[in-house]
């Protein structure tokens, strides 16, 4: 289910995605602190940059608020439907740079292995076909990133090809990923 976000003062942010247990929308400033503690942790920021201090993470979510404003999509703040409480970040975005079209994910760690990533990035590639028209999404993973790896697989996606990703992250990644009609062919069986 797709509906439009606003701010406290009525402008359009975007659109909030709901799936059986999360719901997906635009960051907001609420958002901040549990962001903070999720970049901070070392294992759960290993393959999203490294660990942030606030104001990095301040910027960073500005960075994705700005996405939102210039070009409509970015990654959206995932909130546990149970508790209400934020548990990561991920969606489709497009740095300069970037070896393509990409939805990712990060998860607080003390969530890992419920199946989150793989039903938040579902929705999400949902939204980069059907509401974005794109042709292809990616995945850029690192080699050693077996957790990502996992859920690639899940979602249907495969190695395309090798990239070095734009600095500051200025790493060898694989890029994983499907085209629209691999996508919808497979996306009945994810549920």
């Amino acid at each position: 289910m797709v509906q439009t976000t606003l701010s406290q003062d009525g402008q359009t942010l975007g659109p909030t995605l709901e799936t059986a247990r999360l719901v997906l929308r635009p960051p907001a400033m609420a958002d901040f602190e549990a962001w903070c503690a999720f970049s901070a942790d070392e294992e759960a920021a290993r393959y999203i940059g490294g660990p942030m201090n606030p104001a990095q993470v301040w910027r960073s979510m500005m960075t994705i608020a700005g996405s939102w404003a210039l070009e409509g999509f970015s990654m959206f703040s995932v909130i546990e439907k149970e508790s209400g409480r934020w548990i990561g970040r991920l969606g489709p975005w497009r740095p300069h740079g970037w070896p393509g079209p990409e939805v990712g994910w990060g998860i607080i760690r003390d969530c890992w292995g419920r199946g989150y990533a793989t039903e938040g990035a579902a929705a999400a590639m949902d939204f980069a076909f059907d509401q974005l028209g794109w042709d292809e999404v990616v995945h850029t993973i690192e080699p050693i990133n077996a957790n990502s790896q996992a859920v690639a697989r899940r979602l249907g996606s495969s190695i395309l090809r090798q990239a070095r990703l734009p600095a500051p992250m200025d790493v060898q990644v694989d890029v994983w990923g499907q085209g629209r009609d691999a996508w919808r062919a497979r996306r009945g069986k994810l549920g």
